[in-house]
């Protein structure tokens, strides 16, 4: 299987700094990286109302993502904690 390429949108990157402890954060970029590999792990959850958004838990915070098979590219939209995440 191909790998996917992974990209962060800025206001991605600042959410992911934003996680309240380091362990939080390791285990967030590890399920982000993981993505490129298997961009619809078991779990992910195909987003309503989108074609090509998905999310996957990680704890109390979800990771909403959009994936272009095309390019073989993973974009990472918003992390956050699961209450706020969608607002």
């Amino acid at each position: 299987m191909a790998l996917y390429k992974i990209s962060i949108k800025t206001s991605a990157g600042k959410e992911l700094a934003a996680v309240g402890s380091k362990p939080d954060r390791q285990r967030i970029v590890e399920r982000i990286q993981g993505l490129a590999s298997n961009p619809r792990p078991h779990g992910s959850e195909k987003l309503a109302g989108y074609s090509d958004r998905y999310r996957i838990r990680q704890g109390n915070y979800r990771i909403v993502y959009l994936i272009d098979d095309d390019a073989q590219a993973v974009t990472i939209y918003k992390v956050g904690d699961r209450k706020e995440v969608y607002r």
